[in-house]
């Protein structure tokens, strides 16, 4: 069955505000939630379309990409997905709605899916540029080895909660509707441990490190994520684990800056090299490339290295390298040097004694 347009399912139109798309899946989210509507297959299928909608709709890249592409744009992105790290749009507006009766959003205490973790790793301009594989130590949880990650000691097993009766929830009646909980005896759990394992203290995990290899693309640049899922923290109770995202900072080049997908580098030059013309060796990511420059060049001039660029992230081709030339005015000068240059500055016409007697009589004249 084709899916039904987003806006349609959330009853707005396609330039609703973030905060009326909020409005209205409250309003339906109310309405059709599971637990007002115990074992009705048409409410909870039609719970799971408004979700899915209001996840991808307040989502400023997913709603971009369901405008232009429709539902093709955003398959594969995640319906309830945030993007971040966490809980997404089902989560949150669950956390406002239903808070205090369900006792913190819409996750339930059995079945905890583990906490998504960040990582944050540092490279180079170059293995940004051109992708890296490396290995990285991720400290993380991971099932304990005493007890097979149950909790229990070694040759006992966590006890069916007696309250609850393995469920993990209780149900009870407020006015009209019959609402449930997380079970407060078992924290959800839906089992108790009466004999905790003494290596994990009846947490089922334990600290350590996780060595992953990384692939990291080539024309990533700082701020990128890279999302590995299943990597995060383990689950509770039989949950899934987190994801873990890795989150790209690309350490600054003495010689080059990146704009987009080109490259920035400036190449000083003598007076005389920019006078007469010159044949350079100028530093690029692929190594040193001669480069012409024609005489009467100015300061500050660029000069286009096609394909010499960044390449295109998840795509095809390259940036280019701007190469701009300073010219750079001698500090020293040999007595020779000067008198050449003397020689140069009276043969344009120029006063080779700018700020000498001359000028100061020129100042006089003007002031008195």
């Amino acid at each position: 069955m084709a899916k039904r347009d987003y806006y349609e399912v959330l009853g707005v139109n396609r330039n609703a505000s973030e905060a009326e798309m909020k409005k209205a899946y409250r309003r339906l989210a109310v309405k059709c939630h599971p637990d007002k509507n115990p074992g009705d297959k048409e409410a909870e299928e039609q719970f799971k379309e408004l979700s899915e909608a209001y996840a991808v709709l307040s989502d400023g890249q997913k709603r971009a990409n369901y405008d232009q592409f429709g539902h093709a744009g955003v398959e594969g992105m995640g319906g309830f997905s945030s993007g971040g790290f966490g809980g997404g749009p089902f989560e949150d507006i669950f956390g406002d709605i239903f808070g205090d009766i369900f006792g913190g959003g819409a996750r339930r205490g059995r079945g905890q899916r583990g906490d998504d973790l960040r990582y944050n790793l540092t490279i180079s301009f170059e293995e940004a540029a051109f992708g890296v594989e490396t290995k990285v130590q991720i400290p993380r949880h991971h099932p304990c080895e005493e007890c097979g990650g149950s909790g229990a000691r070694k040759g006992t097993s966590p006890q069916t909660c007696a309250t609850c009766r393995g469920a993990g929830q209780v149900r009870y009646q407020q006015g009209f509707f019959s609402l449930t909980r997380p079970c407060p005896d078992c924290s959800g759990a839906g089992s108790v441990i009466k004999d905790p394992c003494p290596s994990c203290r009846g947490k089922g995990k334990v600290r350590g490190k996780k060595s992953l290899s990384l692939k990291i693309p080539a024309g990533v640049e700082s701020g990128n994520r890279l999302k590995l899922s299943g990597e995060g923290e383990p689950g509770s109770s039989g949950g899934g684990p987190g994801d873990l995202y890795v989150v790209i900072t690309v350490e600054e080049h003495p010689l080059f800056k990146r704009e987009g997908n080109d490259v920035i580098c400036e190449v000083p030059i003598s007076f005389s090299q920019a006078a007469l013309g010159c044949e350079l060796d100028v530093p690029t990511l692929d190594g040193k490339v001669k480069m012409k420059v024609p005489g009467g060049a100015q300061s500050g001039k660029v000069f286009k290295l096609s394909g010499k660029g960044i390449p295109v992230l998840n795509g095809y081709g390259r940036g280019d390298q701007l190469a701009v030339v300073r010219v750079e005015t001698p500090t020293k000068l040999s007595q020779r040097q000067r008198e050449l240059l003397e020689e140069f500055a009276r043969e344009g016409g120029e006063d080779v004694h700018p700020l000498g007697k001359g000028f100061f009589d020129k100042v006089k004249e003007m002031f008195g």
